[in-house]
């Protein structure tokens, strides 16, 4: 445990001073960067908080196990791989303090799906990727969104949309829902996802290629500088070293210059990979774009890590500046204070 604090502490310590001090501002007060992971495992949330001091809090759930991760500010959110619904706990200031807390869900959602993955919030709308088979004819590519909608201490179940396309990670960028299209190297587009009130059939409004990716899976987008991650897990056979980062500035700009159908090129892309990097199936990824930190939940390498990138600028095979256990790693969410 002491070495896991004295690591994470480090590179989380690195990101709060990076994006709290500048030129005009060197008094202003370091900000809080908390880390929230998911795992296959055990089910339960790690909270890595950074503030004045770094602590390490593990929440045991009753959940065996979980993927897509969310933190409101006062509550953290899981997608519940076990009992197929969204759970949400209150995250009082015990957690600030490190240890273990046995806590109990204050709200969960009904148990509507059958795979469940990645969570996207937009608003009070909670949309879940489940990547099941959705007609039941494994030669046919699907999966479904489960849209829940918020209120109060209650998820309601507000619509399901069926893709032609299987699902993994998904993320707003505004209105526009952007999903990863599993088992390809493609990204595809939603517009306008959430006028889409009632339960239907739904394509992509677009859907674009990225060179040099095999098979992708977690994805990010960091507002602030403009800039798309991708995450590439290649063979999932081989979970050790063959794994990927993609990264894509000006992404909108690069994105909307490519036709549907279209790729994009490999020279408009930063890569991560190689032994160095302990990537095998990273499958999901959060940016700091301001500290210009990478976090990973990366599930195949020795069993499950969590791993952070922070001079990410030319890519090619990094080695991990933070690089800590976690066993089956499903989900990681960056939250800034």
């Amino acid at each position: 445990m002491k070495n896991l604090k004295m690591t994470l502490g480090m590179i989380l310590g690195t990101a709060v001073f990076l994006t709290s001090c500048d030129d005009d501002d060197k008094d202003a007060t370091p900000s809080m960067v908390s880390v929230y992971t998911t795992n296959n495992s055990d089910g339960n949330i790690n909270i890595y908080i950074s503030g004045s001091s770094m602590t390490m809090t593990t929440l045991t759930t009753s959940s065996t196990a979980a993927d897509g991760a969310y933190f409101d500010g006062t509550s953290v959110y899981q997608v519940s791989r076990s009992k197929n619904s969204i759970e949400g706990f209150a995250v009082t200031a015990d957690a600030s303090l490190g240890g273990v807390l046995d806590v109990s869900a204050s709200l969960t959602s009904t148990s509507d799906m059958t795979s469940p993955r990645e969570l996207a919030v937009n608003g009070d709308m909670y949309v879940v990727a489940d990547n099941a088979d959705a007609d039941g004819n494994a030669d046919t590519k699907d999966g479904r969104l489960f849209v829940y909608q918020k209120s109060g201490n209650n998820f309601t179940l507000r619509n399901t949309i069926t893709t032609d396309i299987k699902l993994w990670g998904i993320t707003f960028i505004g209105n526009d829902l952007y999903a990863v299209v599993d088992t390809e190297n493609k990204l595809a587009v939603y517009t306008n996802f959430l006028s889409n009130m009632s339960s239907t059939s739904l394509s992509a409004s677009k859907t674009v290629a990225i060179e040099g990716l095999v098979r992708t899976h977690g994805l990010t987008y960091d507002s602030m500088t403009g800039t798309m991650v991708l995450t590439d897990i290649a063979a999932a056979s081989d979970p050790e070293n063959d794994g990927g980062i993609h990264i894509i500035n000006d992404f909108m700009s690069k994105f909307n210059g490519v036709a549907s159908g279209g790729t994009i090129a490999l020279s408009d892309q930063i890569r991560i990979s190689g032994s160095n990097t302990k990537l095998g199936n990273p499958v999901d990824v959060a940016y700091d774009g301001q500290a210009g930190v990478l976090y990973i939940a990366e599930a195949g390498n020795g069993g499950g890590r969590i791993l952070a990138f922070s001079n990410i600028g030319s890519g090619g095979n990094l080695t991990p500046s933070m690089n800590q256990s976690l066993a089956a790693a499903s989900s990681v969410y960056l939250y800034k204070k």
